[in-house]
C-alpha cells in the first residue's frame, strides 16, 4: 500500500497507508466518537472544512449503501482510521467504503495510532492539519498545516448550501401534509427533511442566501433553521435573515440554526477547544430533569452569558462541559437545539422534538384562524 502522511500544526506527524484517493488535503481535525454510522458522518455537511478521524478501531465491515446518506456526497476533507476492514459484509451494501472514497476523490489514511491523535486533540485542542500521499516531508507537511486556512471566521455555509430551491417528497412517507415548512439550508442532513415529512409537513428547502422576504411570500406555517459547518459569526447574511423572521413564523433550529438565533438576538457565540462529535453525549432537559443521549457535531457553540433578552430560556445543558444546549422564546415562537435530533447517526432520544415543532406550527396556526 502507498504510504501517507498527516500532519498537525503542532509538529506531530503520523505516517499511515494510504486509501481512498490520492493527493492532499487541508483541514481542522477532529474526532468522531461513534462506533457505526461512518457513512452518515461521511456525508454531514456540517463537516466541510474538517479531517475527520474515527476513534472506533475498525471501520468499513458493513460498506456503503444508496440509502444511509446526509448529502449527495462526502463532505469532509479527509478521513483518518485506524483500521479500515479488507471486506465487508451488508445485504444492503453497493461499495466497500474504500472504493466510494475513491469515486468522490476522498483522501484517507489508516494504520496510525489514533489513540494518540485522539489524546493530542483533546489536550491542545483541534488544530489544523494536512492528509498527504504526495509529500513525505515531515518539515514540509507542518509548514503546510500551518499556513492552510482555520475554521475561524471562514464562510463555509455558501459551499454545501443548494443553489436554488426544491421540495422535498420522502417517498417512504405517505403521512397527509398538514402544514408547510421551508427550509433554510445552511448544509441540511437529509435525516431532519425525513423526519419533518413523517411528522407531517410538506417541504421546501431554499438556499442560505435566501432572503426573509422571498421566505415570508412563500407563506410558511413554520421555518426550520438547519445544520451547516464553520464559524456561525461569519454568516451574516444568514443572521439578518433570521434576525427578520424573528416573531413573523415558528421557528426550529438545529445546531447551526441555534446558533444563528443565539446571534440575531444579539449574542455571541466562541469556538469550543475540540468541539462535539459523536452520538453519546448527555444533555438535560431543565424543565423535566430528563437526560436524553445525544448526536453532536458542532465546534462552534453560543455564550449562554451572552444573550440579554429576558424572555429567553435556556432549556437544554450538555452534561460533559455544561456548554448551550437547547433555547426557547415564548414571545417570539422559536426553540432551538444545539445537538441533531435527528441523530444519522446516533440514539433516537430526540426525535420528539419535531413532533414539539409540528405542535408549535399547529398551535400558531390555529390562532389565526386555520
Amino acid at each position: 500500500m502507498k504510504k501517507a502522511y498527516l500532519a498537525l500544526e503542532n509538529g506531530l506527524v503520523f505516517e499511515g497507508k494510504a486509501f481512498g484517493a490520492e493527493g492532499e488535503v487541508y483541514g481542522e481535525v477532529v474526532f468522531n466518537t461513534s462506533i457505526t454510522g461512518y457513512q452518515e458522518i461521511l456525508t454531514d455537511p456540517s463537516y466541510k472544512g474538517q479531517i475527520v478521524t474515527m476513534t472506533y478501531p475498525l471501520i468499513g465491515n458493513y460498506g456503503v449503501n444508496e440509502e444511509d446518506i446526509e448529502s449527495l456526497r462526502p463532505q469532509v476533507e479527509g478521513f483518518v482510521v485506524k483500521e479500515l476492514s479488507q471486506i465487508y459484509s451488508n445485504w444492503r451494501a453497493g461499495l466497500s467504503l474504500e472504493e466510494y472514497l475513491i469515486k468522490h476523490n476522498i483522501v484517507g489514511i489508516q494504520g496510525i495510532d489514533t489513540r494518540a491523535l485522539t489524546r493530542a486533540i483533546r489536550l491542545q485542542g483541534a488544530m489544523k492539519g494536512v492528509l498527504s500521499t504526495k509529500d513525505s516531508d515531515p518539515q514540509s507537511l507542518i509548514e503546510k498545516a500551518k499556513g492552510c486556512p482555520g475554521l475561524i471566521g471562514r464562510d463555509l455555509v455558501k459551499e454545501v448550501t443548494s443553489q436554488k430551491p426544491y421540495f422535498w417528497k420522502d417517498k417512504n412517507n405517505l403521512k397527509k401534509e398538514k402544514f408547510s415548512v421551508v427550509v433554510l439550508d445552511c448544509g441540511v442532513k437529509f435525516s431532519i427533511l425525513r423526519n419533518l415529512s413523517k411528522v407531517g409537513f410538506k417541504i421546501e428547502v431554499v438556499p442560505a442566501f435566501t432572503k426573509a422576504d422571498d421566505i415570508l411570500r412563500r407563506k410558511p406555517d413554520g421555518v426550520l433553521l438547519s445544520n451547516g459547518p464553520g464559524d456561525p459569526s461569519a454568516v451574516s447574511y444568514v443572521i439578518e435573515t433570521v434576525r427578520d423572521l424573528l416573531g413573523k413564523v415558528p421557528i426550529f433550529g438545529i445546531c447551526l440554526g441555534q446558533q444563528m438565533l443565539g446571534l440575531a438576538l444579539g449574542g455571541k457565540t466562541y469556538k469550543l477547544k475540540f468541539g462535539h462529535h459523536g452520538g453519546n453525549h448527555p444533555v438535560k432537559d431543565l424543565k423535566t430533569a430528563k437526560v436524553a443521549i445525544t448526536a453532536q457535531n458542532h465546534g462552534f457553540c453560543v455564550d449562554k452569558n451572552s444573550i440579554l433578552d429576558k424572555d429567553l430560556k435556556i432549556t437544554h445543558i450538555n452534561l460533559y462541559d455544561s456548554t448551550l444546549e437547547g433555547l426557547e422564546h415564548k414571545k417570539l415562537k422559536f426553540f432551538s437545539v444545539q445537538y441533531h435530533p435527528e441523530a444519522g447517526p446516533g440514539p433516537n432520544d430526540a426525535l420528539y422534538l419535531f413532533k414539539k415543532f409540528f405542535d408549535l406550527v399547529s398551535n400558531y396556526a390555529q390562532k389565526k384562524g386555520y
